[in-house]
């Protein structure tokens, strides 16, 4: 194997770097007969490791192992408590391997270390530790019922229970690789579900290095389940396999309408959280010296690759100008190059044809009549870099202005007043996430109001924490991840009526 990555690399990365990437089925490191397949550093090309390649014979067995470990009396009969303190030793383990992972993903995903290593990781941590504690507090509900036939001498009595849904197909995006793999993780495990994960095939590293730490945590066999591959491979053998009851997935909005397809056979349940095409409001009174730096990071972190990134920021007129001058100048600033360099502001995007896939709706853009004001190309760095894209002159009707382009460009708008501004912002399919710039509480108020997402931050953008619902209104998802309904996703109700 060839590491493609500087000289700079710990030895405890070369060496997670240098292991078999197997899989991991039933508490055991198994090859697949599909062979293997090589992952690559985004910001050269290079191979990074060769990873197990599993297939629809390997989610069977998976499968079957998760829902064997689902009644065995080593998960099923852990007490609440234990469970949770399995979790937080999971999240000390994590904690303990930061560095490493972190360098881990930033050669895989092609992000910043200071992304990973100071947003990522402890995102990942935080969910865990937060899920720990939801363990001991899953509570059923006692009910007096009001039903008039009783036999005679006995009285009605009723109550719930909460029960883990049961077999979770946990499908992962190639942008947060372990944040997310970490956001669906956490509460299946606190709920007493059992789990197939399958990381991207860009972003498998990470997955692999989890599964170890879980073992070490204590964790049964078979509760989590690792399968490395292809999305028309494995993944679709998992989505639709008869003995998952639970699809929970991050990703395309056309991957998601494909999901409901593989559902169908047992009904199972799904959590997609999917695309977005996220507006931001700046209105006359807006701090730019908040808002600018603030858009920045909404916009360009992890090089656009977010889905709540800001796409689409619509500015009162009377300020449009100094804010686009503004933000222009701070993306032109911006350097870009590997993500282990500490010099580097953003580092690639996840690959070569990516990167071509975001220059064509620039260069469509522009031949429609938009001006970029900053980037508007390919950078020279390596092979799938593009510079941060500041666009002006755009138009609703704009491929760049209705489509989810997943990368560093965004699209300034100027506006009148804030109806117009309100009624340009939900212009949309998607319903992902907003924000709102302004010192006026009534207007921040009316505007988190009206706008038609899942999320508004109000002199902020891109803020998350594992107590914070998060979803998408339209076709930016079903369902919510975080909080106590983060939870609920992998919980049934049981009603137990009792004559006694």
């Amino acid at each position: 194997m060839t590491v493609a990555a500087p000289d700079t690399l710990s030895t405890e990365t070369r060496a997670a770097l240098a292991a078999p990437g197997k899989l991991l089925i039933g508490g055991d490191w198994v090859d697949a007969e599909g062979g293997t397949f090589a992952t690559h550093d985004p910001a050269t090309g290079g191979v990074l490791a060769e990873v197990a390649r599993g297939g629809r014979g390997e989610v069977d067995a998976a499968v079957g192992a998760a829902k064997e470990a689902l009644g065995r009396a080593d998960w099923a009969g852990m007490t609440p408590a234990d469970r949770g303190a399995v979790l937080w030793r999971i999240a000390d383990l994590i904690e303990a391997e930061a560095d490493v992972l972190s360098e881990i993903e930033v050669l895989d995903q092609g992000k910043t270390y200071a992304t990973a290593r100071r947003g990522e990781l402890p995102g990942a941590i935080a969910q865990f530790r937060y899920y720990a504690g939801f363990a001991t507090k899953i509570h059923g509900t006692t009910i007096r019922p009001s039903i008039a036939y009783q036999p005679q001498g006995r009285q009605v009595r009723a109550h719930t229970l909460r029960e883990p849904i049961g077999v979770v197909a946990a499908i992962v995006p190639w942008n947060s690789p372990l944040l997310m793999a970490a956001m669906k993780l956490a509460p299946a495990l606190a709920a007493g579900c059992t789990l197939v994960l399958k990381p991207a095939e860009q972003t498998p590293l990470t997955a692999l290095m989890l599964g170890r730490l879980l073992e070490r945590a204590g964790l049964p066999p078979g509760v989590v389940n690792i399968v490395t591959g292809f999305g028309h491979e494995a993944g679709a053998a998992l989505a639709a396999h008869e003995d998952v009851a639970k699809v929970a997935f991050t990703g395309s909005t056309a991957t998601g309408r494909a999901l409901l397809d593989a559902a169908r056979g047992n009904l199972k349940k799904l959590t997609l959280e999917l695309g977005g095409k996220s507006p931001a409001l700046v209105l006359a009174d807006a701090d730019l010296d908040l808002a600018v730096p603030g858009l920045m990071r909404g916009i360009f972190a992890n090089s656009g690759q977010v889905c709540v990134a800001g796409a689409r920021v619509y500015v009162d007129r009377k300020i449009a100008g100094a804010f686009t001058d503004r933000l222009a100048a701070e993306a032109d600033r911006l350097r870009l190059g590997h993500g282990l360099d500490p010099a580097s502001d953003l580092g690639p995007l996840i690959g070569p044809d990516h990167a071509a896939k975001v220059a064509a709706y620039v260069e469509a853009g522009k031949r429609a009549g938009a001006e970029a004001v900053a980037g508007g190309r390919l950078a020279g760095e390596g092979p799938a870099f593009y510079r941060p894209t500041v666009l002006t002159g755009v138009r609703p009707e704009m491929a760049l202005m209705r489509e989810e382009i997943f990368g560093p460009v965004t699209a300034v708008t100027p506006f009148d007043d804030i109806d117009e501004a309100l009624a340009l912002a939900n212009d949309t399919e998607y319903g992902l996430a907003t924000s709102v710039w302004t010192e006026s509480l009534s207007a921040a108020t009316r505007a988190s109001e009206s706008l038609r997402a899942g999320t508004v931050w109000v002199n902020c953008h891109s803020y998350f924490s594992p107590e914070l619902p998060k979803g998408g209104h339209g076709i930016s998802g079903w369902g919510y991840e975080n909080g106590a309904p983060g939870l609920e996703n992998y919980l049934e109700t049981k009603t137990v009526c009792l004559s006694v």
